[in-house]
């Protein structure tokens, strides 16, 4: 292709600063105003379509798993319970969702540093169902130049028949989509099956075809808007970057000047630079940027521009790397710093919280116990004895049949009354009314802290406290 063009000579480059464009920004955008993408290939490409496969298996594939009889991942609303295979948790256990979601937090804020907006590039679930939704069009209407002149063709037999294709595919995988997501909250094998025969309930019905709505316009539709618009992500990345963080940066000084040249001329014979401006950069963009502009917000660190300049540099037999993933340093002719004290500080941070995550996990208590006491003060039973009336809740977080006892904890002058021996079946909750009776004469106090213990007959490692308090009157 580039054998064809015809030389043209430019006046020799001069010294372009990295954020300035050396020319007019391309637009991107043809008439209809829509961004329609080149294919192409190339290894940055491979590693996304690896990285969003797996994680397509994951989220596909998970839910129809089993596990000891049930879903093996499932949130269920209904008994206020989340099941990840062999482990359950309960409403008490969120503080360890909170703690993920922080390290979630702080993982992002670290490979930010690091590397920019890869997430958003590989990972992101907006930009991974919209590259789907990209490969729907390609075989359905054609490469860019035949959607581009699809778009622009008046309605026809031929034009409706490959837009239904295009739609038809897309409301298939948001369909998907929506009913896998919401069978990580409702048993996906009913869900389905009552799809398919049109029985679904109203909510679980509303919520399908929320999700189902949601990726239609999101992927579909809106696209790039999202990431430009309303991804916040976009608007504090700038705050975590640094000169050292690796992002997708074109080489100003190697690269310019710009212009068309045959392959066997040497650029620096007619004043030109490496890029031979072929605006596959532009073409092959998401968002519809050029990257030559330098480094802008809508850029999501995809490294398309990367695979697409790549493959003309190998055609131009030039050096690759005119566009790549460097930090600001180095395109000033410095080396760039792997390690410095925001992303070590980012780092131990987020080895901390993984830590103390697992040692949450290690130590939570498989057996829940919460005490609400009565709302009568006290009251005075027939041996003359000041009582008070608790109401304890036990839950038995394991996947077995558990036998259990219950005691006060330094229970010096205090009895426990009721039902102390219980057997509860794998995630069972049980209401016990308990009694505490005072046996001294006078109390020291009129409201002394008691603690309850639930532990493992068994398994005395297995046991959980809870803290209440006794009422009693001073002068009897």
């Amino acid at each position: 292709m580039s054998e064809l063009i015809p030389v043209r000579t430019v006046e020799s480059a001069t010294p372009v600063k990295i954020h300035e464009p050396s020319r007019p920004k391309m637009k991107v955008k043809t008439s209809d105003n829509l961004i329609h993408t080149r294919s192409f290939t190339g290894l940055f490409r491979n590693l996304r379509i690896s990285g969003a496969g797996f994680l397509f298996l994951l989220f596909f594939g998970t839910v129809w798993l089993n596990w000891g009889g049930r879903q093996a991942v499932l949130w269920d609303l209904s008994e206020s319970k989340f099941h990840i295979f062999g482990a359950t948790f309960w409403p008490q256990d969120f503080i360890l969702l909170s703690a993920l979601l922080i390290i979630a937090a702080f993982g992002l804020f670290a490979i930010t540093v690091f590397a920019g907006r890869v997430w958003c590039g590989y990972t992101c679930p907006q930009s991974s169902w919209t590259w789907i939704f990209m490969w729907c069009e390609k075989i359905t209407e054609g490469e860019r130049n035949q959607r581009i002149k699809l778009q622009a063709a008046p309605w026809g037999l031929n034009k409706l028949m490959r837009r239904s294709a295009k739609h038809t595919l897309w409301l298939a995988i948001s369909l998907l989509t929506g009913l896998t997501f919401v069978g990580y909250f409702t048993p996906i094998r009913p869900l389905a099956e009552e799809l398919l025969t049109f029985q679904m309930s109203g909510v679980s019905l509303f919520w399908v075809l929320f999700f189902t709505g949601a990726t239609y316009i999101n992927a579909g539709w809106l696209r790039e808007a999202v990431c430009m618009h309303m991804c916040p992500y976009a608007r504090f990345q700038s705050v975590m970057f640094d000169k050292d963080t690796l992002t997708i940066s074109y080489d100003v000084a190697r690269g310019e000047n710009r212009g068309p040249r045959k392959r066997e001329v040497k650029p620096a014979e007619v004043g030109l630079g490496d890029c031979i401006d072929c605006q596959l950069c532009v073409q092959v963009c998401p968002t519809g940027i050029d990257i030559r502009d330098g480094l802008q917000m809508e850029c999501i660190g995809c490294a398309a521009c990367i695979d697409a300049c790549d493959s003309i540099m190998d055609k131009m037999g030039y050096e690759r790397g005119l566009i790549s993933y460097t930090s600001e340093r180095q395109l000033q002719g410095g080396k760039t710093h792997l390690l410095r004290p925001r992303l070590i500080g980012y780092t131990a941070v987020l080895l901390v919280m993984i830590a103390a995550l697992v040692v949450a996990l290690m130590e939570r208590p498989m057996v829940s116990l919460d005490v609400s006491k009565d709302r009568g003060l006290f009251r005075e039973n027939s041996q003359g004895q000041i009582e008070n009336i608790y109401s304890l809740k036990v839950i038995n977080k394991t996947q077995q049949r558990q036998d259990y006892r219950l005691t006060l904890v330094d229970g010096d002058g205090f009895q426990l009354q009721g039902k102390t021996d219980l057997s509860l079946a794998p995630g069972e909750i049980v209401d016990v009314p308990v009694s505490v009776a005072m046996t001294t004469e006078r109390a020291s106090s009129s409201s002394q802290s008691i603690s309850f213990k639930i532990v493992d007959s068994d398994e005395p490692g297995i046991y959980s406290v809870a803290k209440s308090r006794f009422v009693a009157p001073l002068n009897r």
